[in-house]
Order: structure tokens, then C-alpha cells, then sequence
């Protein structure tokens, strides 16, 4: 959307979230969310590329307590940019059992990233889609890595199908735990074989590389039940199963498809893993242990 006028029509996410069968495991955690609020419209940057949903923290914790989920991971919008009160304010909202995920830039002054650890912020997020055009410089991103690594912070990073093997060389060398997010957003149509999954299978293959299940349903080549990414996420959980974390990506901007129930979402991923155990890891005890639940 880069140079085009800002879409106003994306579809709303639906708010009659059902019970999902089977129910996630006490202490499930959605890795991956996002928070708006109209009221605070101001703070949206004014060369957005979509204009948001209200999907207040009120909205979020009311879809996460019908699906059974006890955590969250609060993503910091790219319509905020590094202003992040509305964060922030979720974040105060949701309690102790959520935590946050900045957007870290030079401009970001080291006692605002105080601030944001204080209230719960726990990693940084770089955008390396190349389609974008907003990935940081090389030295950008190697000194706000070493700002945010001070604070024992893990960085997220979104890549879009091969760029992740593209840009390899700039993640090989991060001595701090890297999230990949939303399987690479990998290309179904082009097989577990793409230059961009491998290479993602790679990094959490070996160590302090993890990835978040997510986006399965946007990526898949058909609607519902997105029977084409299974072996994509079968692939991933086996690559690496104490490093898999899952998440909605409520509240599905930019949305192009036949919009999900978020029930849809925990089904799926019992349907891609139905070992009980192994979803728990993935559900329960891997956000735990890289986002210090209690």
C-alpha cells in the first residue's frame, strides 16, 4: 500500500467469539494481539497504511475469557508507531498476567524504554518486510538490539516469505532470543521447500530462535479449515516444540479473507497438534519461559 490512498473498508473482526472445542489448557497465553482505541485517534501516525478497528483492552480480555485464554502478549500497532500509551494503558487494564512488545527506534530515548520494562514491555519488534520499505539501517538495528538486550528484552521480528533467507546474515549473530513472526509468512503454494521456511526451520532448529504460529488462516490458498498450512506448522512443531508459541493476531487488520471466529484459531492449532502435551508446551509453559509468567 506504500504510495496508495489509506483503505477505510477492512472488515471488522467478530466480536461473537465462541467456546472453542477442545478448550485451551489453564494458564494458555495469546502471544500475539493488538489494542486500539478511537478515543485516542490522535496518536495514530498520520501516513498509516489502514485505519483501525476500535479493539480496546476491554474487547480483548472479553474475547480472551470466552476462549479460556489467561495471558497475552499486547503488540505494539504500527498505526501508533513509538507512541505507546495506548499500550501502555492495555497493559495497566490487563494486569499482571500480560506483557508488551515495543517498537524500539533511535528516536526512542533510553529512560522511555525504563518506562515501558517498568509496565511489563518485554521485547522489541523490527519490521523487515522489504515491500514496506521501513526496515532499519544495519547500525539501527545493531544498537537498539544492545539497548534492549541491557533490559534482558528479546527482539520480534517480521520478515515475508524469502526475505527471512535474504536477510539471514542479519539475524545469525544476535546473541538475544529472536521471535519470528507468523511462520515467516511463508507462500503455501510453494511447498515446505521455499527458501524463506527453510530457513526459518533452520534458526529454530538451532537454538534461541523461537517462532509464533499465527497467520496460518491469511496465508492459506483457501478459507476455512486452511487445510495447507497444516504441514507447514506440523513442520515447525517438530523443528522445535519448546520453541513454538501461538497467537490470534487480534484483531486481524487488514483483513482480505472471509473473516475467522477466533474459536477457529485454537481449533486449528489442536487439529495441526493433537498431542495434549505438546500443545500444552506450546500454549502454556514456551511463553512462560520466554516471558517470565508467573
Amino acid at each position: 500500500m506504500i504510495g496508495q490512498a489509506r483503505r477505510t473498508d477492512w472488515p471488522h473482526y467478530q466480536r461473537d467469539t465462541r467456546v472453542p472445542v477442545p478448550k485451551p489448557p489453564a494458564g494458555a497465553c495469546d502471544c500475539h494481539v493488538h489494542v486500539f482505541d478511537r478515543t485516542q485517534a490522535h496518536r495514530l501516525r498520520a501516513n498509516r497504511a489502514y485505519d483501525p478497528p476500535d479493539a480496546t483492552a476491554a474487547d480483548l480480555l472479553q474475547m480472551h475469557r470466552t476462549l479460556g485464554i489467561d495471558r497475552g502478549v499486547i503488540v505494539q500497532a504500527t498505526g501508533y508507531g513509538t507512541d505507546h500509551e495506548v499500550m501502555l494503558q492495555a497493559l495497566a487494564t490487563a494486569g499482571p498476567n500480560y506483557r508488551g512488545v515495543a517498537i524500539v527506534n533511535n528516536a526512542v530515548s533510553d529512560r522511555e524504554l525504563e518506562r515501558l520494562h517498568r509496565a511489563g514491555v518485554r521485547a522489541a519488534r523490527f519490521n523487515f518486510a522489504s515491500f514496506l520499505k521501513i526496515a532499519p539501517s544495519p547500525e539501527e538495528f545493531a544498537y537498539n538490539v544492545a539497548r534492549v538486550r541491557e533490559l534482558g528484552w528479546h527482539i520480534k521480528i517480521f520478515t515475508i516469505g524469502d526475505d527471512l533467507a535474504e536477510q539471514a546474515g542479519t539475524f545469525e549473530t544476535i546473541d538475544i532470543p529472536i521471535v519470528f513472526d507468523h511462520m515467516g509468512f511463508l507462500e503455501a503454494r510453494r511447498g515446505l521447500g521455499q527458501p524463506g521456511f527453510q530457513k526459518l526451520l533452520q534458526f529454530i532448529r538451532d537454538g534461541n530462535r523461537w517462532v509464533t504460529i499465527s497467520n496460518g488462516d491469511r496465508r492459506s490458498e483457501a478459507d476455512y479449515p486452511w487445510d495447507d498450512i497444516v504441514p507447514y506448522v506440523q513442520a515447525l512443531i517438530a523443528a522445535a516444540p519448546d520453541r513454538v508459541l501461538w497467537s490470534t493476531d487480534w484483531p486481524h487488520l487488514t483483513y482480505e479473507k472471509a473473516m475467522p471466529n477466533d474459536a477457529d484459531l485454537l481449533e486449528f492449532l489442536s487439529r495441526c497438534c493433537p498431542d495434549h502435551d505438546v500443545r500444552r508446551r506450546i500454549l502454556v509453559d514456551n511463553p512462560i519461559a520466554l516471558y517470565g509468567f508467573q
